[in-house]
């Protein structure tokens, strides 16, 4: 369980003896969720406090998370007379109209959640009155060198003075929630601190001060995350950038920056965000993700994880195709992870975020040009560059615009094994979006030329789907075989097949395999994969 990673396992036993001994009255049957929830978090709460506990706050909520469901669990099982616990129904994916997460029609809250909310709202009256006393008292330049510990002890000095001072009444979980706010502000990202804490969120998008989205299990999530007002939206903002050497004002209302681990970031703000400053954070994944765990998650079955592993040993040109937060990044990830390390890779991105664990890797990043609108360094020229620096594969994050003419032109020139992604929907759609890219780059090329370029350039799309039920699916598994007239052949590998959804919700499908010989056999024979291949074909 959870709790065994911030508490011991004598003391999980412990705290599971006591809420035994306190709720022993009490049942899942004859009490609501929420009541029960608030009557064991009472009971953990100061059975932490009479300990004089070390957890934090996201600790405590992680802890009593757990032993709510232990002990529903645990009482719903040891019930002799068939009574039920509570069931929360869970609405169908697929029914439009019993969607979870309703934004017209707001539910009143409970009873305890409304004393939940007004708990919150005391931790946040409480932080407005104290924090104005506290910047006052505290040496900021100082304080920012401090490390977190050492400045939150000293935070707490400073919160019980001024408690003190004024008279205010608060109990320890709610001065211990005052004092990881202020250093939230003071040193993270503010209200967004727990949802990059919570590794279940994938993606954070705030929009304005007072509506923050997540998304979770591929869902989005309204949470009840708000800022004070727009300047506290913008100083978070700006104190992102900053990191990156960026800046974000009038001037520059659009910015992609990057987070100190390796979170992508968009910023958009007024003017152009109409109803307030817009950031959208696509987290880091702190799990690497390799075709093994995809494969046990589903997302591919184990005969695309072997031809996908083979395809990139075998040094094939891959093209990652797929709509926004399908999973691109991910896949490039965890087809990088079978490149040999004895090999010399240049990565290019706008904002870096490619996780590659290879000893021998150089990445480089756009630059946006200044407030003379000078010294841009476009993806283009960092592809031109890379040329002349030797690499062995150059992986492109996304080829969006015209530098798709020196990409296909390194992979024409021996850069065999090189990677990159691209926003389609289909194979045939991604071939057709890097025609209309190399028009971009100004060259007048005849149709069949830059068809034929591509066609000897490329030699696999992988097309990658977030599909409905939140679950990213590989689609198609596609060769790009050469020309037919004017026309670029392929064939596909696998593909998946729907054919419709469970009871939770969750799409049903089979990832088939065409049976068809590869076009890179001989690339795969010379790498001595040749076997293990078609034995993947079946």
């Amino acid at each position: 369980m959870q709790q065994e990673q911030v508490v011991n396992e004598k003391q999980s036993d412990q705290l599971k003896e006591l809420l035994k001994t306190s709720l022993a009255d009490k049942s899942p049957s004859v009490m609501s969720r929420p009541e029960l929830s608030l009557k064991i978090g009472q009971t953990i709460t100061e059975e932490l406090e009479r300990q004089s506990s070390p957890l934090n706050l996201l600790q405590r909520r992680s802890l009593i998370t757990d032993l709510i469901d232990w002990y529903v669990e645990n009482t719903s099982q040891e019930q002799q007379d068939g009574s039920e616990a509570e069931v929360v129904p869970v609405a169908s994916l697929s029914k439009f109209e019993n969607r979870p997460y309703p934004i017209n029609k707001p539910k009143q809250p409970t009873g305890t959640e409304q004393q939940a909310s007004s708990a919150s709202g005391t931790i946040e009256e409480a932080k407005a009155l104290i924090q104005p006393k506290v910047m006052d008292r505290l040496d900021i330049s100082a304080a920012s060198k401090l490390p977190k510990e050492e400045l939150s002890s000293q935070l707490g000095e400073i919160v019980g003075e001024i408690l003190f001072e004024d008279k205010l009444r608060l109990n320890a979980p709610e001065k211990a929630a005052v004092i990881e706010l202020i250093l939230a502000d003071m040193l993270g990202l503010g209200p967004l601190e727990p949802l990059l804490a919570d590794e279940a969120i994938t993606d954070i998008m705030v929009n304005g001060p007072n509506q923050v989205f997540v998304e979770k299990g591929g869902k989005l999530q309204l949470t009840d995350v708000t800022f004070r007002d727009n300047d506290h939206v913008m100083n978070v903002a700006r104190r992102i950038v900053a990191h990156v050497g960026r800046r974000v004002d009038e001037t520059t209302p659009l910015c992609d920056a990057r987070l100190a681990d390796g979170s992508r970031v968009n910023i958009i703000i007024p003017p152009l965000a109409i109803d307030g400053s817009s950031i959208s954070i696509r987290k880091f994944a702190k799990q690497s993700i390799t075709l093994d765990v995809m494969k046990k998650q589903k997302n591919i079955s184990p005969e695309m994880a072997t031809v996908m592993k083979i395809a990139s040993r075998s040094r094939l040109n891959i093209l990652i195709s797929g709509g926004t937060g399908s999973g691109k990044t991910t896949l490039l990830n965890a087809l990088s992870q079978m490149i040999d390390h004895g090999e010399r890779i240049v990565t290019i991105e706008d904002a870096a975020e490619l996780q590659l664990q290879q000893p021998h890797v150089v990445r480089l990043e756009t630059r946006p040009p200044n407030l003379e609108g000078e010294g841009a360094i476009t993806m283009r020229d960092l592809v031109k560059n890379s040329l002349r620096m030797r690499p062995d594969r150059i992986i492109l994050g996304e080829i969006r615009g015209s530098e798709a003419v020196d990409m296909l032109q390194a992979m024409n020139t021996g850069h065999d094994g090189s990677l990159g992604t691209v926003h389609a929907n289909r194979p045939r759609e991604a071939l057709t979006r890097l025609e209309n890219m190399v028009g971009m780059a100004g060259i007048n090329l005849p149709a069949k030329a830059v068809r034929t370029q591509i066609a000897d350039a490329l030699d696999m799309i992988i097309q990658v789907s977030r599909m409905r039920d939140g679950m990213r699916r590989i689609t198609h598994v596609t060769e790009i075989i050469g020309m037919e007239g004017d026309i670029v052949t392929t064939q596909d590998l696998f593909t998946f097949e729907f054919k419709g959804e469970d009871e939770q919700g969750k799409l049903i499908g089979e990832f088939k395999s065409t049976g068809l010989r590869p076009y890179f056999f001989p690339k795969a024979e010379y790498f001595s994969l040749g076997k293990h291949l078609m034995d993947a074909m079946g």
